[in-house]
């Protein structure tokens, strides 16, 4: 699938800002799954840019603006082709997933930290769904399975700073929530675990030229022997509807937009997402 996304992000600041410095997660990453054929962020007002990439491979665009500004526009405009064909993975054993080699080689994927630390309650039942798995791709699939029947899809029910605990109690999230259970889940049993952000066109069959409203969206990736790629929020696996920009270890790793800036008053994000099918 062809697809152009168009992502319009920024702040609107309640008394101006005399500067801001800020950091953009918004072009996609090219992967044997996806060829990035375009990818371009405009900045409003005219700002210093410095373009990079960072530890876990996303591109990354800095920049400051060092005037009075109200409001702050970001514009990222991306054209990919996308092509996820399926391939069977072979899986590795419970002794290779928890083997001292792996805990050293995957230390990052499998650190467990407040953002994605299952509850009490969640931890036995993942305990459990790992000694009746016969391999860690079998206990992986089952966790997917848990969150996405056990979870509701639920928008604005919780914000970026909510813990993977709190979303579980309430048995309500979005996919950024989803996805951190899951992360937190899978490394409770010793299954590294990645955080991959990016957009997901709303429609399973969009019409080329047709333009869809969307929004940021969240999935995992699981180590079996080799990287595989989940989605809990819709209990599926990845397709060429599937857009990745950045991948880390959770949420704060990759955040589309993300700065500081110098004023007395508050900020307010906007955003929206446009997706359409070019072939």
């Amino acid at each position: 699938m062809l697809l152009r996304i168009t992502h319009h992000t920024g702040y609107t600041y309640q008394d101006g800002a005399t500067a801001s410095f800020n950091e953009v997660r918004m072009s996609p990453r090219s992967t044997l799954h996806q060829q990035v054929l375009h990818t371009k962020v405009d900045i409003n007002p005219s700002a210093w840019t410095l373009a990079w990439t960072d530890y876990w491979g996303t591109s990354v665009t800095s920049f400051e603006v060092h005037e009075r500004h109200d409001t702050l526009e970001v514009t990222a405009t991306s054209t990919v082709d996308v092509r996820r064909t399926p391939s069977p993975v072979e899986g590795i054993s419970w002794d290779a997933v928890r083997s001292e080699e792996l805990a050293d080689q995957q230390a990052e994927y499998l650190a467990m930290t407040a953002s994605v630390r299952p509850p009490k309650d969640l931890a036995e039942r993942v305990t459990e769904l790992a000694a009746e798995s016969a391999t860690p791709g079998e206990c992986a699939q089952a966790i997917v399975d848990l969150i996405h029947s056990e979870v509701a899809y639920v928008p604005g029910s919780t914000g970026v700073h909510t813990l993977a605990a709190d979303s579980w109690q309430a048995r309500a999230g979005v996919c950024q929530d989803m996805a951190n259970l899951t992360i937190g889940c899978l490394r409770h049993v010793g299954i590294p675990a990645c955080y991959v952000s990016g957009y997901l066109m709303p429609t399973a069959d969009p019409e080329v030229g047709q333009s869809y409203k969307g929004e940021s969206h969240a999935w995992v990736r699981y180590w079996n022997g080799e990287w595989v790629d989940a989605d809990p929020a819709n209990g599926s696996v990845p397709g060429d509807r599937h857009v990745e920009v950045a991948r880390g270890r959770e949420y704060t790793d990759v955040p589309p937009l993300r700065g500081v800036f110098t004023g007395t008053g508050d900020s307010e994000m906007f955003v929206e997402v446009e997706l359409t099918r070019l072939a």
